[in-house]
């Protein structure tokens, strides 16, 4: 890729919409919960996959749990999506609320 075309696709980068919201993952084999949130759904479940197979996940418990039961028994769903136009600093304080909501109703841990 050369010149105009490579500006042109770093820009359209830019451009892109990310997705800003809450995820939940669930241990299908013990039936245990975490949620947490995330500026970018897009990315997340890669990033936590990864730590997750090097063994270096910060969240103990949920380490734990996929040592003990394996990948094949989680699952990773969006719970919610916010709205595209946030401003930065609103974006950041809803996901901190969204967080405290969907911990308390789905009764889950915070990764």
């Amino acid at each position: 890729m050369k010149g105009e075309a490579r500006r042109a696709a770093i820009a359209a980068y830019k451009r892109r919409v990310v997705p800003a919201g809450i995820f939940a993952i669930r241990c299908t084999a013990s039936g245990q919960c975490w949620v947490g949130k995330a500026v970018d759904l897009t990315t997340i479940l890669n990033r936590l996959r990864f730590t997750l197979s090097r063994d270096v996940c910060m969240n103990r418990p949920l380490q734990e749990a996929w040592r003990r039961h394996g990948a094949d028994c989680f699952a990773f769903e969006t719970v919610e999506t916010l709205d595209d136009d946030l401003t930065p600093y609103v974006r950041d304080r809803t996901l901190k609320e969204r967080l405290d909501y969907w911990q308390a109703a789905l009764p889950a841990e915070r990764i």
